[in-house]
C-alpha cells in the first residue's frame, strides 16, 4: 500500500495532494483525519460541563440581571434547579460538530506543516539563507507550527461553527429549544442560514492568535522536555505540553471568546440582540454594560477547560498516530 513507500518531500508538486500520498511521521492524509476526529471528540466530551459553566457565564450581562458570575455559584445554580444533566445539555450539537471540525484541524496543520517546511528547505539550497529561511526552514520550528495552526483553524472553524452555534443556545438556562434538530430547524426559519454564521469572523479572529499561541507553545514546551523525553513518546510529555498551551491561549483570547458567545446566544433566553455583528460593537455593548471586566467572564472556566482538554486532546491524538504508524509498519 501506498504507506509503506519511502516519503520523498523534495519531488512532491506542491499543487497536487493526494488521500494516499505518503506524509512526514509515515501516516497519510486520512489517517490524520481520522487521529485527529478521535482527539476532538475525547477532548470535548470530557470537558463539556467545563464548557457549559463558561457559556453560561458569558452569555447573559448586565447589572440588573440575577446572573451568578462565579465559577462555584454557577455550578451550584445548575445542580441545584436543573440536576447533573443540565451540564450536558447540547452535547449531541458537539459530538456531530467536534469530530469533523478536528480531523480537517489536524490533517490541515499536518499537511501545511510537511509542506510550508519542505518548500523552505528547497529554498535554502537555491538561495542564500536569510533569517526568515532560517526561522521557517526546518520542520520543528516555532513558525512553521504557528502558521501551519492558524491554517488549520481557518478551516476548522467553517466547520465547527454552525454546531457550536447550536450547542451554545442548548447549553442556556431554560432553553427554548428541544433539541439539535429542533434549534437547527428554528434557527434557519426564524433567522435564515446566516445565523448559524453569525460568528465566525470573530471566531476565526479568536482563534487564529488562540491556535499560533497553542501549537508554538505546545511544540516550544515538547522541546523544553529535552530531546529524550520527546523521543520516549510517553503520553505524559504530549499532556503536560499540551496543557500548558490550552491554559495560556486561552488566557490570551479570554475577551474575543466573550464576542462570540454574546453573538453566538443573541436573542435567546434574555441575550443581547445585536444590530450588528462587528466585534468593536460588541466590545463596546459588553463594556458599557458590565465593564472592563465583562471582557473577561469566564476565564477561569475558560483556562479549566482548555489546559486539561488540550491535555487530553494532545496525547490522543498522538497515541492515535502511534496506533497507525505500528499499523502501517505492521502491513
Amino acid at each position: 500500500m501506498a504507506a509503506n513507500s519511502t516519503p520523498n518531500f523534495h519531488t512532491i508538486n506542491p499543487t497536487e495532494f493526494h488521500l494516499s500520498t505518503p506524509t512526514h511521521d509515515g501516516l497519510v492524509f486520512w489517517q490524520y483525519m481520522i487521529a485527529g476526529s478521535i482527539a476532538g471528540s475525547v477532548e470535548h466530551t470530557a470537558m463539556f460541563p467545563v464548557d457549559t459553566l463558561k457559556t453560561r457565564m458569558q452569555a447573559l450581562s448586565g447589572p440588573g440581571r440575577a446572573h451568578p458570575f462565579g465559577l462555584r455559584q454557577s455550578l451550584g445554580s445548575i445542580i441545584k434547579l436543573e440536576g447533573p444533566k443540565g451540564l450536558y445539555r447540547g452535547i449531541g450539537a458537539m459530538g456531530l460538530g467536534a469530530g469533523p471540525a478536528h480531523a480537517v484541524y489536524f490533517s490541515v496543520y499536518e499537511f501545511c506543516k510537511q509542506r510550508l517546511s519542505d518548500m523552505n528547505k528547497l529554498n535554502n539550497q537555491e538561495q542564500p539563507k536569510s533569517l526568515i529561511h532560517h526561522w521557517t526552514g526546518h520542520v520543528n520550528n516555532t513558525v512553521v507550527h504557528a502558521v501551519s495552526g492558524v491554517c488549520a483553524t481557518v478551516a476548522s472553524d467553517a466547520v465547527f461553527t454552525p454546531m457550536d452555534v447550536v450547542k451554545q443556545r442548548l447549553q442556556l438556562r431554560g432553553s427554548p429549544y428541544r433539541g439539535v434538530v429542533d434549534c437547527v430547524r428554528r434557527v434557519a426559519m426564524e433567522e435564515r442560514v446566516g445565523a448559524f454564521f453569525a460568528s465566525y469572523r470573530t471566531t476565526v479572529v479568536m482563534n487564529a492568535p488562540f491556535t499560533a499561541v497553542h501549537f508554538a507553545t505546545y511544540e516550544a514546551a515538547k522541546k523544553g522536555m529535552g530531546k529524550a523525553a520527546v523521543d520516549d513518546g510517553r503520553w505524559v510529555v504530549h499532556a503536560t505540553a499540551g496543557a500548558a498551551a490550552g491554559a495560556l491561549a486561552a488566557a490570551v483570547t479570554t475577551p474575543l471568546d466573550v464576542v462570540k458567545t454574546q453573538l453566538q446566544c443573541q436573542g435567546v433566553c434574555g441575550c443581547d440582540k445585536f444590530s450588528s455583528s462587528s466585534i468593536g460593537h460588541v466590545i463596546q455593548t459588553v463594556i458599557r454594560k458590565d465593564g472592563y471586566r465583562g471582557l473577561m467572564r469566564g476565564y477561569i472556566p475558560r483556562m479549566l477547560f482548555h489546559a486539561p482538554a488540550a491535555a487530553i486532546c494532545w496525547s490522543t491524538y498522538e497515541a492515535s498516530k502511534s496506533f497507525f504508524q505500528q499499523l502501517n509498519d505492521n502491513s
